[in-house]
């Protein structure tokens, strides 16, 4: 476990241009023992000095700007890094997850060929109107010197695994919900897809004759995967153990997507027949091809940089 010195340091120079981390770690060091050391000589013990040292020299994130030269004055001083921290939760994951709703809607309404389009640009739209309104209210708190009661940073808010972690509470929550997402739809879309068929009820996307194995098998990729998230936020950062977990669960999911699309087995065949533009033949090899190529694209680059990250952590 890193001493409270360690984690401050980590948290520190995370936001310090890279050529001038090294000297300011050995600057900021010293003067922290050195402030350790003459509260020492006052009769304090050193856990109790360490911590009012820590606390005095408050948040790491407006040091590190301090050593930057860096001014937090798009809000102001005082909201700066709360609109920042807010603005980076809400911008991890609410544009992507209304992007794939808009998408998969459209998709259920007959425009397969806008689908994608129509996702990207209400994401698009999506990230540029959180940035708005949150930035708007912030600055209107700041221009009526409205109080925030906002807690006072203490050294207590110092993660113990704060060293050199690469996986965040937000990278993990948003990757869990998402694949939470994922594992719902694919039971609720055989039921209600919101694609009408010929009588009263819905046309699945998928192929029924999936849940036979291949459903069940993707399925269980994916809580796998959930289990990787959680690993991964354990350990902080990649490992090559974990890059060989997420490189099989990765071409055990990404494998049978490509074979069933390209062989024509992944979609519903009355889906299919239900759109003009998608049963022709033409279209139809469009999709499984962009599909296809997606996946092993999406695939091999999330291989690749967990791969790339791992060997950082090692050099």
């Amino acid at each position: 476990m890193s001493s409270l010195t360690d984690r401050y340091l980590a948290a520190t120079l995370r936001s310090v241009p890279a050529g001038r981390r090294a000297e300011i770690e050995t600057e900021l060091r010293g003067s922290i023992e050195d402030m350790i050391d003459g509260r020492r000589a006052d009769g304090r013990d050193t856990e109790a000095a360490e911590r009012e040292v820590l606390n005095e020299l408050g948040d790491p994130a407006q040091l590190a700007a301090r050593y930057a030269d860096r001014r937090l004055q798009l809000i102001g001083p005082a909201y700066y890094l709360a609109w920042e921290r807010l603005m980076k939760l809400l911008l991890s994951f609410i544009p992507a997850l209304v992007g794939v709703v808009v998408g998969l809607v459209e998709a259920s309404d007959g425009n397969g060929g806008g689908a994608i389009g129509e996702g990207i640009s209400a994401a698009i739209q999506t990230a540029v109107q959180i940035a708005f309104w949150v930035t708007l209210v912030f600055a209107v708190l700041e221009r009526t010197n409205t109080a925030l009661h906002l807690p006072a940073w203490t050294v207590d808010q110092l993660r113990e695994d704060h060293v050199n972690r690469q996986i965040t509470p937000v990278d993990t929550v948003a990757a869990i919900g998402f694949l939470v997402l994922v594992i719902a739809y694919l039971p609720i879309q055989q039921f209600r897809s919101f694609v009408p068929g010929d009588g009263h009820g819905n046309l699945p996307i998928l192929d029924p004759a999936l849940w036979s194995f291949w459903l069940p098998f993707l399925i269980a990729v994916l809580v796998a995967t959930i289990g990787l998230e959680v690993a991964k936020f354990r350990a902080g950062r990649w490992t090559w153990p974990l890059v060989g977990v997420n490189a099989v669960l990765d071409l055990a999911f990404a494998v049978p997507v490509i074979w069933l699309i390209s062989t024509d087995r992944l979609l519903n065949p009355d889906f299919v027949h239900r759109w003009e533009w998608l049963s022709q033949a033409d279209n139809l090899h469009n999709v499984a091809t962009f599909v296809a190529v997606g996946t092993a694209l999406i695939t091999a680059w999330d291989i690749i940089d967990s791969a790339i990250k791992a060997y950082r952590n090692r050099h």
